[in-house]
């Protein structure tokens, strides 16, 4: 019985198992179908929002960039958008100020800021596309609450920004002078510091920087500078050294394409003599260098660099006035083989240098003091004058050009360019795309320069076109002289009359003219005509001035003309437009 009973029992427990079971089973089986179905539902779900949203082509909601909104807005218009924002931004003052002291307004574009707008919006675009479908749809939700904000790489001159922190360090009150160094001549001029005030230099870049970073146009665009004293840097001779130093380069030119390089002079410095010189207490010190010359200068590499005569220019002089023609021809063989580079600027002056007796320069007659007196170098300015027109008809630009106090014999009113060392000066910059070489001749009573470079592709007929406007009249001056005889008289300088004068540039172009450019307003003094005279019994008056009778132009309103003459391709120097402008006029005058 009681293994009968067991048996039951045993049979019963398996029962209920089996029943616990099967009924698990059937819920895991449940649980599991409601689960697949959902994932189904929700990969339904999932793909329809995503489709949705790859068909959309403008930025998901919730999206900025530098935290500037374009939520809903195609990659185009987010861009225009950012771009008006950010030219806002560059073109907004930003003042840097202490105490009573404030810097000139500063623009972010001054120092070439720039955004990468284009990358940022094209990542801000990315966003809910690039990953898979649960991805981009969790992003995408994620951004409808939760604001994602890309920021909006920046860029900026750091050379322009270091520059622009030295400019502000040095116009605060009282600022530190650094030592400083020029080169003049063949000397290098080393200045001393002086202690004073400098500003913190990296704050306030950082606080420009944050400016930069900020897009928010409402913020303060003030930048507070903190003020400190300072001692001046010592002199770092090595480091100027190494900026001086400079090796001789040989001139030299390319023919395809065509290019001329022109030379470089080495320059140099012992610097132990630089310490000798510095160890003084100075506040100036002056270093001499050693210049070195190249092999191959700009004007020993061939006719070839320069093969196209652009302009010439003549005018004449007399051969019997021997120191008069000694000083043209020094001047001449000075310009001669010149070399001037695009971009430069030529100085009669410094090509020239300072006329001295010891550079061979002669006594002769110069305008000064209302007339005709033997100077040192006197006649230059007539090759000054004559290089100016061949500057002119070569189409470069007048830097400086200064006339006579009188009209010169050898060029017409508004041709002449009178110069005077360390104060009236002739210079010329050279506007053409090739460098240009003048070349000098003198002799038989004829001093013509020329200048040659290579001509371009479009190429103006230069004319220059004087209109003279009034003409004044010269007075005759007496002088006593007690060395003649009473009564007897002896001209020691002939007049000339005066006047009023307008130039003007024409260029044209197949004959055509193209422009009209004012070169000059000129006014020229009469010269007065001075008679020497024997005193008679009764003369109290050792000076008589008479006014002249000759009859001289009338001084109407003349409108500046715009004449076509033909320019021959070697100008001729024109008689003097004036009536009455005496043919003796003095040749030695400059």
């Amino acid at each position: 019985m009681k293994i009968k009973e067991k048996n039951e029992e045993i049979q019963s427990t398996k029962d209920t198992t089996y029943k616990i079971e099967k009924g698990s089973k059937k819920k895991i089986v449940l649980i599991s179908s409601i689960c697949a179905a959902a994932l189904v539902i929700l990969l339904i779900l999932s793909t329809i929002f995503a489709l949705l949203n790859v068909t959309n082509n403008k930025i998901i909601k919730g999206i900025t960039v530098g935290n500037i909104e374009i939520s809903g807005l195609t990659q185009e218009e987010a861009e225009n958008k950012i771009n008006e924002e950010v030219q806002k931004k560059l073109e907004k003052d930003i003042v840097f100020k202490s105490n009573e002291f404030e810097y000139p307004a500063v623009k972010l574009s001054q120092i070439e800021t720039n955004y990468d707008v284009k990358k940022a919006v094209e990542e801000a675009y990315k966003v809910g596309r690039q990953g898979n479908i649960f991805v981009n749809n969790f992003n995408i939700v994620k951004s409808k609450f939760r604001k994602n904000n890309i920021e909006l790489e920046y860029s900026y001159n750091e050379e322009l920004l270091n520059n622009l922190m030295g400019d502000i360090a040095g116009k605060i009150p009282d600022a530190v002078e650094e030592p400083s160094y020029y080169i003049e001549d063949e000397k290098l001029i080393i200045v001393k510091g002086k202690k004073g005030n400098t500003i913190e230099k990296e704050e306030a870049i950082n606080e420009l920087i944050d400016i930069i970073k900020d897009t928010n146009l409402n913020r303060k665009y003030e930048i507070e500078l903190k003020i400190k004293e300072k001692e001046p840097d010592k002199i770092d001779i090595e480091k100027i050294h190494d900026e001086v130093y400079r090796e001789p380069k040989d001139a030299y030119y390319t023919k395809d394409p065509f290019e001329v390089f022109p030379h470089e002079d080495g320059i140099n410095f012992d610097i132990e003599k630089a310490k000798e010189i510095l160890s003084e207490d100075k506040d100036e010190y002056e270093i001499p260098l050693t210049i070195i010359h190249p092999e191959i200068t700009t004007s020993k590499i061939g006719t070839e660099a320069f093969p196209d005569l652009l302009s010439t220019f003549s005018t004449t002089y007399d051969v019997s006035n021997t120191p008069r023609t000694t000083n043209l021809i020094l001047a001449m063989n000075k310009l001669d083989g010149v070399v001037v580079a695009p971009g430069e600027v030529f100085s009669y002056n410094k090509t020239l240098g300072k006329r001295t007796a010891e550079a061979g320069y002669k006594e002769a007659g110069g305008f000064a003091g209302g007339r005709v007196v033997q100077t040192l170098a006197g006649g230059i300015c007539q090759i000054s004058s004559t290089l100016y027109d061949a500057a002119v008809y070569a189409n470069l630009d007048i830097v400086e050009r200064h006339n006579h106090m009188f009209l010169a014999g050898y060029v017409g009113a508004g041709k002449d360019a009178t110069v005077v060392y360390g104060s009236l000066d002739l210079k010329f910059k050279n506007t053409r795309k090739y460098p240009i070489m003048i070349k000098t001749s003198i002799g038989s009573g004829v001093a013509k320069v020329s200048i040659f470079g290579v001509k371009e592709e479009v190429e103006y007929e230069v004319e220059i076109s004087t209109t003279v406007h009034s003409y004044s009249n010269f007075s005759v001056i007496y002088e006593n002289d007690y060395s003649l005889a009473p009564g007897q008289e002896r001209v020691e300088q002939k007049g000339m009359n005066g006047c009023t004068s307008t130039t003007y540039k024409i260029l044209k172009l197949n004959g055509k003219q193209v422009s009209s450019t004012l070169l000059s307003r000129d006014v020229y003094d009469p010269m007065n005509k001075i008679i020497r005279r024997g005193p008679t019994s009764g003369t109290t008056t050792p000076e008589t001035p008479v006014i002249d009778e000759t009859p001289v132009a009338p001084d109407p309103v003349v409108p500046i003309p715009q004449p076509e003459p033909e320019v021959p391709e070697e100008p001729e120097v024109p008689e003097p437009e004036a009536p009455n402008v005496p043919q003796e006029n003095p040749e030695n005058q400059e």
